[in-house]
């Protein structure tokens, strides 16, 4: 099968031949993966005779696949240096993400809003891209499907979440939302990011 048309259909078009390039060069498997909710992509080092493994979930916009990809590479890259003797996200990945990530600037293939936040980002990388607020804003607003945040919604909003749970959102506790759960009253801290489903008005 070919990789590039594949790849063309979760990342931008002009950005799917070097990550075929890539996945040919570093002898990697690239799995497209169901969505996973605590990650959006993993990589596992060569073990028991398997070569590289990177997943990435399907189910993200083609900027946010790509960024994804390019984390999970980085970390390929690192561990083809280093072996495993260097911290997962410390001083050399963080040289390879911004090395691996400068090829699809020199391609423009990011729209100058989210060039301008994966810049910034880049700055000083952290372990994932949904725990940069700005970066995952602005990747999120290329979502097909837009979604409610919970940093949206005014305080005593009721709210559900994946799998049914309900609850009232409370005031702002340092970066998360202190909310509690209906029916049992425990209280649980949500990250302003948080993809919910508001109740009622």
């Amino acid at each position: 099968m070919d990789k590039v048309k594949v790849l063309s259909k979760y990342l931008p078009p002009e950005a799917a031949p070097l990550v075929a390039k890539w996945i040919d060069y570093f002898k990697c498997e690239f799995k497209i993966s169901r969505n996973r909710n605590t990650k959006f992509g993993d990589y596992r080092s060569p073990f028991g005779g398997q070569n590289h493994r990177i997943s990435v979930n399907y189910d993200l916009n083609p900027y946010a696949f790509l960024v994804t990809t390019v984390h999970e590479f980085a970390h390929l890259l690192t561990w083809n240096e280093h072996k495993g003797r260097v911290k997962p996200h410390g001083t050399e990945w963080k040289h390879n993400f911004k090395r691996m990530m400068q090829p699809f600037f020199d391609l423009q293939v990011f729209p100058a809003d989210l060039k301008k936040a994966i810049a910034s980002y880049l700055e000083n990388p952290a372990a994932s891209s949904c725990s940069d607020l700005n970066l995952f804003r602005a990747l999120k607003q290329y979502d097909q499907k837009q979604t409610i945040l919970i940093e949206a919604l005014p305080v005593k909003s009721v709210f559900q979440i994946k799998g049914g749970r309900q609850f009232t959102k409370g005031e702002q506790v340092r970066k998360r939302f202190k909310c509690v759960e209906n029916g049992t009253g425990r209280v649980y801290l949500f990250s302003p990011l948080a993809e919910v489903f508001p109740i009622g008005d």
